[in-house]
């Protein structure tokens, strides 16, 4: 068990002062058997009024109101968690679905609904026929196939920092060879839902203090990864990035059907199409 300080600091810079839109907030750790959150706070300037739910897929989500104009939005969130996942995992994976191809139980199927169903139109090259060439054989092993396409999403695609907004499409990275951390993540999750899979994207945070792998300019950084769904085993873990299994570096913050929708912040403005100067972002992950 490692116990982890993140702080995440968002700055906004205006040229005039603005009014800004309500901003959505996931910053949140979101608690699992791996993870337990000791503190967490959330602070503004200028003031908000913040109100706290939670949404369709259990994430905690913050909504911030604000009062008076501004030229500096400054979002800024702590956070304390013990982090007590397995380094090399074993997946307590159920009879019926250690070889592959396998059948969900109809109330899985039912409940994991949009999460098997691509997301992306098909495009060139093919994401279903590219996920193909990884099954060896019908029938073949689930988890071995899974491990193969993680890896082979981080040995086809070049990791590359990408800080304009929104996520290439899966077939685009293919023929890219190259993407974000939210690009490979994506690819990974349209992959195995082409092949059946339930699968989600998770956002949240990179813990590497050996300062060795894959998104992080430091000891840690915002990142995303994916999750598929295996009877027995519950979801699964994969970074595809790093070419891991399992969350022993990972602090998950939000699961989503798309990664748009589990972006840190999200918000808007009303003022000169030119106001907008600037924004950084700061994130430490630390024991």
């Amino acid at each position: 068990m490692v116990d982890l300080r993140i702080h995440h600091r968002t700055t906004y810079r205006y040229r005039k002062p603005v009014n800004l839109g309500p901003h959505r907030l996931m910053m949140r750790p979101r608690e699992s058997r791996d993870l337990r959150l000791l503190a967490s706070e959330v602070t503004l300037s200028p003031d908000a009024t913040i109100t706290w739910a939670h949404d369709v897929a259990g994430n905690a989500v913050a909504t911030a109101v604000f009062r008076s104009p501004t030229e500096r939005l400054v979002v800024e969130s702590i956070a304390r968690v013990d982090l007590s996942a397995a380094a090399y995992p074993v997946f307590a994976i159920a009879a019926s679905a250690i070889t592959f191809p396998f059948r969900y139980t109809d109330d899985e199927w039912t409940d994991l609904g949009s999460l098997t169903v691509l997301q992306y139109p098909e495009g060139t090259p093919s994401v279903r026929s590219w996920a193909q060439r990884f099954v060896a054989s019908y029938p073949t092993d689930t988890l071995s196939l899974l491990k193969d396409l993680n890896t082979g999403v981080g040995s086809a695609i070049a990791y590359q920092v990408r800080e304009d907004e929104g996520t290439q499409a899966p077939s685009e990275t293919l023929a890219l060879g190259m993407g974000s951390c939210r690009d490979l993540a994506t690819l990974l999750v349209e992959a195995v839902r082409s092949l059946g899979f339930g699968g989600r994207v998770v956002s949240g945070y990179l813990h590497d203090p050996t300062r060795t792998l894959l998104g992080s300019a430091d000891a840690g950084s915002t990142h995303a990864w994916a999750e598929v769904f295996l009877p027995g085993a519950g979801w699964i873990t994969f970074d595809p990035t790093n070419r891991k299994v399992g969350g022993a570096n990972l602090i998950p913050v939000a699961v989503a059907r798309d990664v748009r929708q589990a972006m840190p912040l999200v918000g808007s403005f009303v003022g000169p199409a030119d106001a907008f100067l600037d924004m950084s972002v700061e994130v430490s992950v630390n024991e």
